[in-house]
């Protein structure tokens, strides 16, 4: 009788057994499988750099209105047929395609560089040196309209390689919350004053003051300058300091022989010239010579 209760005992044992394994192999059979590309742009900061997509540049920094200022560090995500785009204010815009294929197309559709402005409104902005496309780099508009919630509304590609993205949010309704001119600073405000009144008084035209406006944009961060730096390095300066020593002492020995030659031209027509005019009109005061000392480049003359 023993034997018969250890014997059922381990019969039972081995049905919950097999049991279990097969709830288990049932369970796994039924297991969802994410559909989502191996690499997330370079918005996910878990995967190793290896596995991430590569930004050519990196992004400017943060300008434009303040309240669009908290947008910064968030991303907004839109799915449209087989494409997942990701947006981040400020920063950059990813595409993923959502396929099983072994080379589904993720990458970046633009990097944030700067804001488009006309007529003192700030009207999109502008994520530029994407991912490579043929011959040129993808880049990609962003657009702001109002709406009662933040999301990415719609994508489209107007041009290859080029994006038009809408971006719907609340920070947008005020009418006056894209205007250039109340976010610069006091003093960049003087200058567009100015600039404006040179206009309207016809001292510059209309070409000289949007490059005075394109200025002051720049020097406020909402535009890329495209400056040069001219400031010299110092053996540069030292060359450029020499050759131009050179150079007028050249010009200086060209204008004594023009000053002989004309000399005898005149001397040949019997022509009455004064040769030393320092001589006849006497000596220069000392405050006078003092004046050309300091830097006036004009001959003094004295009455």
């Amino acid at each position: 009788m023993r034997c018969f209760f250890n014997g059922g005992y381990n019969l039972m044992t081995l049905c919950v057994f097999f049991a279990c394994l097969f709830i288990n192999h049932g369970s796994a059979g039924k297991m969802k499988i994410v559909e989502e590309p191996n690499t997330f742009g370079v918005n996910n900061p878990f995967l190793v750099q290896g596995s991430r997509l590569q930004a050519k540049v990196s992004p400017s920094s943060v300008s434009g209105p303040a309240h669009l200022y908290r947008l910064a560090g968030k991303c907004f995500i839109r799915t449209e047929s087989t494409y997942k785009y990701e947006f981040c204010p400020f920063h950059n815009i990813t595409q993923h395609e959502q396929s099983f294929r072994w080379n589904a197309y993720s990458g970046i559709l633009g990097i944030w560089q700067e804001w488009e402005i006309t007529n003192n409104t700030f009207t999109g902005m502008w994520m530029r040196d994407g991912d490579t496309c043929g011959t040129r780099n993808r880049e990609t508009k962003v657009i702001f309209v109002c709406s009662n919630s933040s999301k990415l509304a719609q994508v489209s590609e107007p041009s290859t390689c080029v994006y038009s993205l809408t971006f719907e949010t609340p920070l947008v309704c005020h009418p006056h919350s894209l205007l250039v001119y109340p976010t610069l600073t006091e003093n960049l405000q003087r200058e567009w004053d100015e600039a404006e009144q040179a206009r309207y008084e016809g001292l510059i035209t209309e070409q000289g003051y949007d490059n005075l406006l394109r200025d002051i944009f720049e020097d406020a961060g909402f535009l890329k300058s495209h400056k040069v730096n001219l400031k010299p390095s110092s053996e540069t300066a030292d060359s450029e300091t020499h050759n131009s020593l050179q150079k007028c002492t050249e010009d200086f020995q060209k204008q004594r022989k023009e000053i002989e030659r004309l000399q005898a031209l005149l001397s040949q027509h019997h022509i009455p010239f004064d040769s030393k005019p320092n001589e006849t009109k006497g000596t220069a005061s000392e405050t006078d010579k003092d004046e050309h000392l300091r830097g006036d480049t004009g001959l003094i003359d004295v009455q």
